[in-house]
């Protein structure tokens, strides 16, 4: 009797550790079948890519004419001001509901278009989206600014990521959208040099797009819609994306065009507002790094917009770690590049109390020199 259930409790025995290693080996199977995905489906957007423009109006630009700029990180719809993101070390990968995402992008396109722009660069624009509940966002503003030509560059093309595993940030797709009052008649996609660690996987397709615009004087006006690296960016990565936008920019002057570059830098642009607007203390995040000024000083005819209007430096950006509130870290990373050809004539960074986005627009005023 007894060697009976000895053999039965063997037995058993023998059933649990089957399962069990059919449990691993399952887990196993699911893992790396998942981590095979997301490798093969990982590629990178050709570079020098042609776009196609969507021109609504004959229009030109004129020398000695003021016109208007406006840059504005959307943050795909997601950052209302209590928004906190994982990568930033807050809680939060998705946005809270289709209609926050919808809300938050129509907050942002009023924003802008109170300041009526001649031309508008916007980042973080998703079009089918897991985190944004594959809301259109590149529709909806081409619907509020119905008038303007447009074009679109891709900068994010992920396969499902399951993180974090409680709420996947899922697949993204997303891109650079810039706006003109003006006849468009080329558009090129530049990919920029991006980390090849294993925190591509989560960073962007990063690239600048270049949009030109026929000038009356038979020049062109170049316009640059940026979103530099913040994620998995090391300073020799981040030097050589600025090199690229820098020489572009340089090339273009030298064949005697005007250049306007704007968007989201990843930088603390004036270089010392992560001191001046948090306390007067030094305050580092991987993805705040001081603007390169060294090497912007190898280009003579490129030049940083950092003279505000009203003397007053206004932060662009919050670590979204935390809800946001007044204290809270801040710092200036979206902003405007311009050649020596092009005068400014108003600058400035406008409050929104991060309502709508985890980023605050940014406005500048110019004329292109006869």
């Amino acid at each position: 009797m007894q060697k009976i259930k000895k053999e039965n409790k063997k037995m058993i025995l023998k059933r649990i550790l089957r399962i069990m290693l059919c449990v691993l080996l399952a887990l196993v199977i699911i893992v790396g079948g998942y981590v095979l995905y997301v490798v093969l489906s990982y590629s990178r957007i050709e570079d020098n890519l042609a776009l196609t423009p969507e021109s609504k109006t004959e229009n030109v630009v004129k020398t000695g004419e003021e016109y208007t700029v406006v840059t504005q990180n959307i943050g795909f719809g997601a950052y209302t001001a209590d928004f906190t993101f994982f990568m930033d070390g807050g809680k939060e990968s998705r946005a809270r509901s289709k209609e926050s995402v919808e809300n938050c992008v129509n907050k942002a396109a009023e924003k802008v278009a109170s300041l009526n722009p001649d031309f508008a660069l916007f980042q973080e624009v998703d079009t089918s989206s897991t985190r944004s509940y594959h809301v259109d966002e590149r529709k909806m503003l081409k619907e509020s600014f119905f008038a303007y030509s447009s074009v679109f560059a891709v900068n994010y093309h992920s396969a499902y990521l399951f993180y974090p595993i409680f709420e996947p940030h899922g697949a993204s797709n997303s891109g650079i959208l810039t706006l003109a009052n003006k006849k468009i008649t080329s558009s090129l996609r530049k990919s920029l040099p991006i980390s090849t660690s294993f925190s591509k996987f989560l960073d962007l397709d990063r690239c600048f797009s270049i949009t030109r615009m026929p000038t009356e004087n038979g020049k062109e006006l170049v316009l640059y819609n940026v979103h530099l690296s913040a994620y998995g960016g090391s300073d020799e990565i981040r030097h050589a994306q600025m090199t690229a936008l820098f020489s572009d920019m340089q090339k273009e002057y030298e064949a005697g065009n005007y250049c306007v570059a704007g968007g989201d830098f990843n930088h603390d642009f004036t270089g010392d507002s992560t001191k001046k607007l948090n306390g007067g203390e030094e305050v580092e995040f991987g993805w705040a790094m001081p603007f390169p000024e060294e090497l912007l000083k190898n280009y003579k005819n490129v030049e940083r917009a950092t003279e505000y209007t009203d003397g007053k430096l206004t932060p662009t950006c919050r670590n979204c770690d935390v809800p946001y509130k007044e204290g809270n870290f801040t710092i200036i990373v979206d902003g405007f590049l311009i050649t020596s050809n092009v005068t400014v004539s108003y600058l400035e960074n406008i409050s929104t109390a991060f309502v709508y986005s985890d980023h605050n627009p940014a406005v500048m005023k110019f004329t292109l020199s006869a």
